[in-house]
């Protein structure tokens, strides 16, 4: 999934119109590329969307390649689990969290900001 070049400024931040929302797994995670940065979207069973970085801080592979345990997501290389709304890991190997950046769903369309939240 690639984002549309459209921009859409909200204060200080901008947000960067990734997809539809229809256009991703009813449960599950796509990668995104925003502005050169590959950003895991995850789109929760309870139906709230979540954005963090797509690399793993402990082995540097995808994590939209891993798996969506409620509101963790799981490298699939080494288990490393982080939190999809803080980022922070829930426990080794990963020590360090990954970033998070807000989103944002109007209509069908979703948003992804371009500074992360938790830096």
């Amino acid at each position: 999934m690639s984002a549309a070049p459209e921009l859409v400024e909200e204060g200080a931040e901008d947000f960067v119109r990734v997809c539809r929302v229809d256009e991703l797994p009813a449960v599950g995670v796509a990668a995104a590329d925003i502005n050169g940065t590959v950003v895991a979207i995850v789109h929760a069973k309870d139906g709230s969307i979540h954005a963090v970085d797509d690399t793993c801080s402990h082995a540097n592979v995808s994590l939209s390649e891993g798996e969506l345990d409620g509101c963790t997501l799981e490298c699939w290389l080494h288990g490393s689990r982080f939190d999809i709304r803080t980022g922070e890991p829930s426990g080794p190997p990963a020590t360090t969290p990954v970033n998070v950046y807000p989103v944002k769903v109007e209509g069908d369309e979703v948003f992804v900001g371009t500074t992360p939240t938790n830096s």
